[in-house]
């Protein structure tokens, strides 16, 4: 990672692909938050809607299927009215009923006068498969003699209304107002209360079986069995028929979608969008990169021929730019650059050549001018040398002479004299050459 950063920090091409690219991926995460937001608003706008009219045609499905046993029962009901008193003939028109209807599961004939006093669905007294029952009093004039009862099968009625799916794993619930349900897919479930179901799921569950129960119209999210689901549900309203018993049944039907039903393709959408965005990206940052790369290819040229410079190659030709911008024209000032460099490097060496040789000259002349003298010095001393004999002897001479004069004989001190007058030509023969040696130093 350390590497990477480093890598990033020293190459330009780099950092600015990388600047390019996170603002890039910035403006496109907020496009794609903002498409994902309103996109999933639309999706879930066009599900309740669409579960409105599902809602609808489950309760136009389930009213037709009650209403066709109602008028094939209401049309034996008045043929049996004739033969009020001929129980046999009564039973042979409930069996007719059966055979004829194919909703109509069973049809008997309860000869309890207690029964219900008029027509409409009721509970099912009967044991065995779960149904829902229509009942026609029947009456000797004012004196009833019985009840039809007409039973529908629940698992029949769900199963016809369950093949009209609005998604493939939804499906449709009708309960009572005492919470037992009429219509599930699991027929298990049929004539079982609904807040007995909803207290294995979570409290959305029974909220929302609370609701249905109070006749109320709208939808929740629930979770059943560790999935999520919204249930869509509404009172159950029949069709006004003439002749047709009104009374409010108190039951609500329901439509319960998976939210993978509602949502699936705009997931599906949603990773397949993320994927292109993700791919996209890819391809933009190497294709900026190359791009970027390609464009600084006259820096990297600038950089190496600098790096030469700076280790001394002056003359190496910069080569020339085909490009108009900045960076072309950074190239093409470096070039003149270059050459004035070049051209004031000639001049410099050139002078310093001349200053070399001079110094040489100055080095050789200065070396002669210390030979000559200590050629001098030593010419000094060797004539001082010369010198201090003789001067050593006039001296010795001359203090003889005072020391002992009136002691000396003439004939010695005449010698003495000689002596010192022989050391002093000897010193002035000494000085004459030196005078002439230095004259020739000098010169």
């Amino acid at each position: 990672m350390v590497k990477i950063s480093g890598l990033i920090n020293r190459t330009l091409t780099f950092r600015l692909t990388f600047r390019v690219m996170l603002a890039l991926a910035m403006l496109l995460m907020a496009a794609l938050l903002t498409m994902f937001y309103y996109s999933r608003k639309a999706v879930k706008e066009e599900a309740v809607q669409n579960a409105g009219q599902a809602l609808e045609a489950t309760v136009e499905r389930i009213d037709n299927i009650l209403l066709s046993v109602e008028q094939a029962s209401g049309n034996i009901y008045w043929r049996m009215l004739p033969h009020i008193n001929q129980k046999d003939r009564l039973e042979d028109y409930a069996r007719r009923l059966k055979e004829g209807n194919s909703y109509v599961v069973d049809c008997h004939i309860d000869w309890n006068t207690d029964s219900l006093e008029r027509m409409g669905w009721i509970e099912p007294k009967a044991k065995g498969d779960a149904t829902a029952t229509f009942a026609l009093p029947l009456y000797n004039g004012r004196q009833k003699v019985g009840t039809m009862a007409v039973d529908v099968s629940l698992a029949m009625l769900s199963k016809i209304v369950l093949e009209a799916k609005t998604s493939p794993n939804s499906f449709c619930t009708l309960i009572r107002n005492d919470g037992s349900i009429l219509i599930h897919p699991d027929s298990s479930s049929l004539n079982r209360n609904i807040l007995t179901l909803s207290k294995r799921d979570d409290h959305t569950m029974r909220e929302t079986a609370k609701a249905m129960l109070n006749g109320d119209e709208g939808y929740r999210k629930v979770k059943l069995d560790g999935r999520d689901y919204y249930v869509f549900y509404k009172p159950f309203k029949r069709a006004d028929v003439r002749g047709r018993d009104m009374t409010d049944l108190g039951w609500s039907v329901g439509v319960v979608l998976p939210e993978d039903d509602i949502f699936g393709d705009y997931i599906q959408l949603h990773y397949m969008v993320l994927g292109i965005a993700v791919a996209g990206l890819l391809l933009l940052l190497l294709s900026c990169y190359f791009f970027i790369h390609r464009q600084f290819l006259p820096l990297r040229q600038l950089e190496r021929s600098a790096k030469r410079i700076a280790e001394g190659y002056y003359d190496e030709p910069i080569p020339d730019s085909l490009q108009q911008d900045e960076v072309g024209r950074l190239q093409r000032h470096f070039q003149k650059m270059q050459q004035s460099l070049s051209t004031r490097m000639g001049e410099l060496q050139r002078l310093s050549a001349t200053l070399k040789e001079r110094g040489e000259e100055l080095q050789a002349t200065y070396e002669h001018a210390q030979a000559a003298d200590r050629m001098k010095t030593n010419f000094l001393y060797n004539m001082s040398d010369q010198m201090m004999a003789p001067v050593g002897g006039i001296v010795k001479s001359v203090e003889t002479i005072c020391d002992h004069s009136g002691e000396t004989a003439e004939e010695d001190t005449g010698e003495l004299v000689d002596e010192i007058q022989r050391q002093g030509s000897k010193v002035t023969a000494l000085l004459n050459e030196l005078i002439k040696d230095s004259e020739k130093i000098m010169n």
